[in-house]
């Protein structure tokens, strides 16, 4: 089973910045596509953006201009850069590794809340 490490969660006021980290070990972290779904008090969960194999990357619209997804294959990070946050960014963050459907490895999640 992959080894998940998430970090860089907390608590911010609006308009403040966060970055998620997610480690990954156990899988052959360079094939995947890794995806930072949230999921807010009493919402489903929501994919906010992902990063292909390729780089190129995809966010859902409330987030766009404002979210920035990356990967260091070597170090076989995630990132999350989360710039001019407000409350409706509250949620549990989790990061997903993503090949198939048999082979779809989820971390525990991290909580971002933000709060006046």
């Amino acid at each position: 089973q992959p080894q998940f490490e998430e970090s860089g969660g907390g608590l911010v006021q609006p308009g403040d910045s966060l970055k998620l980290s997610c480690s990954i070990s156990g899988i052959s972290f360079g094939a995947y596509e890794l995806r930072w779904f949230r999921q807010a008090p009493g919402k489903q969960r929501e994919l906010a953006a992902l990063i292909r194999a390729d780089d190129s990357t995809s966010y859902v619209d409330a987030v766009k201009g404002r979210f920035t997804i990356s990967r260091d294959d070597d170090k076989e990070v995630m990132y999350l850069q989360m710039n001019n946050l407000n409350v409706e960014d509250t949620a549990v963050y989790y990061c997903d590794a993503y090949l198939n459907e048999m082979q779809d490895w989820w971390g525990q999640g991290i909580q971002v809340t933000v709060s006046p």
